[in-house]
């Protein structure tokens, strides 16, 4: 049954090679027609397990599409295989440059967010790259609005990715778009998560400076989440381990985005931080435990 299928892809290679042939009645390739052989062969070779043999076949199939000016369905096709995901990238930022020839740039947008959501899977930084890419392209047409959805995706991912630096710096280009748009609950949030990003760069000053500034937004002072940031940078100026803890594991930063949560959860005072101690007892007990406080001090001697 292999060997059969094996001999059926060769046949399809031969006819694919015989329509890209030109004569002196034949002028011009025949992409179409040896796409088409290609792709009989490369869905042979994969039926008898000849995996390489298939890839080749694919991206003779994609390489034929690009001639044709059809680049778009040459990345279509080999996105469908796992193990050309690299390939079908490279094909669907070619197609996009030819959208963005064409005066289509909606399109290209949209197809690079649609690359971006194939490649997260197994790379997370080419996948930021696409999504900021695609937030470009969106930002260069004035359309805010899915642009800064794209670049939510980015600093989402560079989050995860430890790179905080970027981070911090996409989430303000966020809050700046979502001012622009009036958008001004989610400016409120962007400022928590820049809070967060912030101390775990162990960058106070830019944490408490996120704060402030977000204070000229219209409904941020007095709002549950502007005395969640007061509470937590307190908390963490004071090295109130207890205090911290109380505002990372509230709702309102446990529900947020997983990557935004994380941080909250793990996020830690310097120093390792304090517990507050316990409230004294009332009347003379109190006193007591103060000698033997004292007593415990100088147990031992003074050497």
């Amino acid at each position: 049954m292999a060997a059969q299928k094996i001999n059926e892809a060769h046949e399809h290679i031969s006819k694919g090679e015989k329509c890209l042939k030109t004569s002196f009645t034949k002028w011009k390739p025949d992409f179409d027609s040896a796409a088409s052989e290609y792709s009989k062969a490369a869905v042979c070779f994969k039926n008898a397990k000849q995996y390489d043999q298939a890839k080749d076949a694919y991206l003779k199939e994609a390489e034929c599409h690009t001639e044709n000016k059809t680049l778009f369905h040459a990345a279509n096709r080999l996105q469908r295989e796992t193990l050309l995901m690299p390939e079908a990238i490279q094909y669907i930022e070619k197609a996009c440059m030819m959208y963005m020839e064409n005066g289509t740039p909606d399109t290209a947008a949209m197809a690079l967010d649609r690359a971006g959501k194939l490649i997260e899977p197994i790379n997370l930084e080419k996948a930021v790259d696409l999504y900021q890419k695609a937030a470009g392209v969106f930002e260069n047409e004035d359309r805010l609005r899915q642009a800064v959805e794209l670049l939510g995706k980015a600093s989402r991912l560079l989050v995860r990715l430890k790179r905080l630096d970027e981070a911090a710096v996409a989430l303000q280009k966020e809050k700046n778009m979502y001012k622009e748009i009036e958008n001004f609950p989610m400016c409120f949030k962007k400022t928590t998560a820049q809070v967060l990003v912030h101390l775990h760069r162990a960058d106070y000053v830019a944490a408490d400076k996120c704060v402030r500034e977000s204070y000229s937004l219209p409904g941020y002072s007095g709002s549950e989440d502007s005395v969640a940031m007061e509470t937590l940078l307190q908390g963490y100026d004071e090295q109130d381990e207890d205090q911290v803890f109380r505002v990372c594991n509230s709702p309102l930063l446990k529900y947020m985005d997983n990557d935004y949560a994380k941080l909250a959860i793990s996020l830690r005072v310097p120093g390792g931080g304090k517990k507050k101690a316990p409230a004294a007892p009332q009347g003379g007990a109190s006193g007591a435990q103060t000698a033997n406080d004292e007593e415990d001090e100088y147990e031992g001697g003074l050497c």
